[in-house]
């Protein structure tokens, strides 16, 4: 039985069964995303969604799905499901579902009277093109089934709708056709691997909506072209390979790039493979360079993401040759950066005051979890170079005071992961000297005097230990209050007593300012009034300003966003915290935690972890459907765990 299974009467009851996503991608920035049935709930959702950097820097939905109508005859029974006004669904093919799995695959059974159709999905990676394999299992008499393309091109940010520009031109290809329904679009070539009949008969569906959208707030229909369909006699046992991609294939070798495909998939069988499977999601390869894409489906590669989440994607899963891949063009935009001020490289927010910090923390994971002279020879230099960086004040934002800690402004921008704006200015204004930024600072001057310093004690990296007793005496005087926690951020007589999650890091770090009976000070109040079974909430419910639904329209989700979801990737520091004070002892408290988790991978993006959580009950997963710092974390703690279970 697969770990991922859902039955009939999941499938077939649409309050259950449509909250339910999947999501695969190319590894190349391309993907498919829809429900379990193949309803389409977001304007995001799509068979085939891809980057086309001639137009833009958003991903474009070329085939937005596929109604598939078995035929027996002359009765014609469409597996197809839309949503139009008024609550309607139609054609209503959910109802034929029998069973939804996707060990390998996304997989769905169908039965109609005596036939009985498998269809099973896949990406091919690294390139534009999705595969759909229809299997007939069992049929009593002659069987067409006929495939219908709905047809957007269009920014996922967009809607389309019916017009006299689309173009409804069409030329055969091998077994297909190609079409381009606007000019600067590439052409879709759609082509089956079997002999068949295009009926071209244009059409526009109208009145499509996306449900997510109007519970978001936003515009929610539009309509779909049609241009016709395929149709084709299907023998049982025989199997069919249908192609959507932007340059024609070989039909012949359909069959053959489907299995092959398949069989390098990673089973999801068990959590820990359905995370690693998530992680793979992510890798982003665009003109040899290798990203890490901050989420699905509107997220693009982020720095401070990228650095948080890459060693939970690949060190924790053994995939280090992954991560040195990735870091080779991380390092470049660290480089570009710290001589130019910016990048050319496909990895936003560079310039916010914490990435350098947590590049330094996505290094030193390497040194722990692959080799410390490894490290040395890879990134040593450049751990220098950031360090005095940042030391001599080559960064606008990011300036040493004579107590060695870090000030940066963050009264007009938003400059920590807690980003969300209203009206062009951060909801959360963390300004001054901020909690976390210092305890990144300290654990990177420790750290990188204590590397180096292993080769060869310099004048060097005894200023790094210098400076850091100064940090550290500074930041306990100036965070530790005389309740026991760490104020969110301090600027002058500006103290925010706010409790809040960032305090956790110095808690966690492998160098922290603080000492175990303050550590353990900073986790009793997180577990007490942060912890849910979702991860660390963003806010106490005890603190003013405390929201913890993330729902309604834009402007109201931006005001709740950091002010009491709950986010799994603060919960990995959380983790890594308690083990460090209790051992042992808290291996167990850990892998009960780890049980909701486990839950969530069958409630939302099936397989994977989504962006934010509710923080009051029953938790629900809200944002992106599938979060990188969220699997990766999720991923590092149970290989933090395993280290306790050798």
């Amino acid at each position: 039985m697969s770990y991922l299974r859902f039955e009939k009467t999941l499938l077939t009851n649409l309050e259950e069964s449509l909250p339910k996503e999947i999501l695969r991608t190319n590894r190349s920035g391309a993907y498919h995303c829809t429900t379990i049935v193949g309803c389409n709930t977001r304007k995001y959702h799509g068979l085939l969604v891809i980057p086309i950097p001639e137009l833009d820097d958003e991903n474009h939905v070329m085939l937005s799905s596929l109604d598939e109508t078995v035929i027996q005859h002359g009765a014609e029974f469409n597996l197809g499901l839309h949503k139009y006004q008024g609550n309607n669904y139609s054609p209503n093919g959910h109802k034929y579902a029998r069973e939804f799995e996707c060990e390998k695959v996304p997989t769905t059974i169908y039965r109609v009277g005596g036939v009985i159709l498998k269809k099973e999905k896949l990406f091919v990676h690294h390139e534009n093109r999705i595969l759909i394999r229809y299997t007939l299992l069992d049929a009593h008499s002659n069987t067409t089934l006929r495939l219908r393309p709905f047809l957007a091109f269009r920014s996922v940010r967009e809607y389309t709708h019916q017009n006299s520009q689309a173009s409804q031109e069409y030329q055969a290809v091998d077994n297909g056709i190609k079409t381009c329904m606007y000019p600067g679009y590439p052409e879709l070539y759609m082509q089956l691997n079997k002999k068949n009949e295009f009926k071209f008969i244009p059409d526009w569906y109208r009145g499509i909506e996306y449900p997510k959208e109007q519970e978001r707030g936003y515009d929610f229909n539009e309509d779909l072209y049609v241009p016709g369909y395929f149709e084709f006699n299907i023998k049982k046992g025989e199997s069919v390979v249908f192609s959507a991609g932007i340059s024609e294939v070989k039909t012949r070798t359909l069959k053959k790039t489907f299995e092959d495909e398949r069989e390098e998939r990673t089973p999801r069988d068990t959590f820990q493979h359905c995370l690693i499977n998530a992680a793979h999601q992510f890798l982003n390869k665009q003109n040899n360079e290798y990203y890490i894409l901050a989420g699905y489906p509107w997220f693009k590669c982020r720095a401070r993401d990228l650095f948080i989440s890459l060693p939970g994607l690949t060190l924790a899963i053994d995939e280090v040759k992954k991560f040195e891949t990735v870091m080779t063009t991380a390092c470049k935009a660290v480089k570009q950066f710290i001589s130019e001020g910016h990048t050319d490289l496909k990895i936003y927010e560079m310039e916010h005051p914490d990435v350098l910090l947590w590049a330094v923390w996505c290094i030193q994971q390497y040194a722990k979890m692959v080799s410390r002279e490894q490290c040395r020879e890879k990134y040593g230099v450049l751990l220098e170079e950031i360090i005095d960086f940042i030391r001599k004040g080559g960064h606008n934002n990011l300036h040493l005071h004579s107590n060695g800690l870090l000030y940066s402004n963050g009264h007009d921008k938003a400059i920590t992961w807690m980003n969300s704006t209203a009206n062009g200015r951060p909801v959360i204004t963390r300004t001054g000297y901020i909690v976390e930024t210092n305890a990144l600072w300290y654990n990177a001057l420790r750290f990188i005097a204590d590397l180096l310093g292993e080769k060869e004690s310099t004048i060097f990296t005894e200023s790094l230990n210098e400076l850091a007793v100064t940090t550290a005496e500074s930041f306990v005087n100036t965070f530790l209050n005389e309740h026991g926690y760490l104020l969110d951020y301090v600027d002058g007589n500006m103290m925010d007593w706010s409790v809040r999650p960032n305090m956790i890091f110095a808690a966690a770090f492998d160098y922290s300012p603080l000492n175990a009976r303050q550590k353990k000070g900073v986790i009793d109040i997180c577990t007490k009034e942060l912890l849910t079974p979702k991860g660390l909430r963003s806010l106490s419910p005890k603190s003013g300003g405390y929201n913890p639904n993330y729902v309604g329209p834009q402007s109201q989700r931006d005001y709740a966003y950091h002010q009491g979801t709950a986010w799994p990737w603060l919960a990995g520091f959380y983790f890594e915290a308690y083990l460090r004070i209790y051992k042992m002892s808290g291996v167990g408290f850990v892998e009960r935690h780890m049980i909701s988790y486990e839950d969530e991978l069958s409630s939302h993006c099936i397989g994977s972890i989504p962006e934010v959580f509710d923080g009051n009950p029953p938790f629900k997963g809200r944002g992106a459907v599938s979060f990188a710092m969220n699997v990766a974390e999720i991923q590092r703690t149970l290989y933090l765990l395993s280290k306790y279970n050798y």
